[in-house]
């Protein structure tokens, strides 16, 4: 089941968010800037991601597993529990953020996220070529998908 994040739910989707993130950013970030992200700190980005307009969703299967926030038609904060990934869970959350954008969705990965960009390819996205540059070799790379 897929629903809109509510304000009691807000700390289990952060606390997704912070052990999402920090799996997926653990190669390329130091350690000291990982062990920043606990579940208080990523609560409070997840408000800001909502106070700025984004929707905020959650999934669960028994228990809560992954999220995802929609704006517009950017998706952003696709995550799901490392112990729950490989399981469908990403390709469920990216198949409901599609159906909420207004035009054709949009997403920015980082550059050594290998998982996420199967998952998005697979999908059907696209590189699109818009690239942000970041020190240290990593960059963003922004995926477009072209419905129609």
């Amino acid at each position: 089941m897929i629903k809109l994040v509510s304000q009691s739910d807000m700390m289990q989707a952060a606390i997704i968010h912070s052990e999402s993130w920090r799996e997926s950013h653990r190669d390329v970030c130091s350690a000291e800037f990982i062990a920043l992200h606990t579940p208080e700190r990523q609560k409070g980005y997840l408000e800001s991601v909502i106070a700025k307009g984004a929707q905020l969703y959650m999934l669960t299967d028994e228990k809560p597993v992954g999220i995802v926030s929609v704006h517009g038609s950017l998706i952003e904060n696709l995550y799901v529990l490392p112990g729950e990934q490989n399981k469908g869970y990403g390709t469920q959350l990216l198949a409901f953020a599609v159906e909420k954008c207004t035009e054709s969705p949009l997403l920015w990965i980082l550059s050594t996220n290998d998982g996420a960009k199967r998952l998005y390819e697979r999908n059907g996205f696209q590189p699109t070529g818009n690239i942000v540059k970041h020190t240290g070799g990593v960059d963003e790379l922004e995926f477009c998908l072209h419905q129609g």
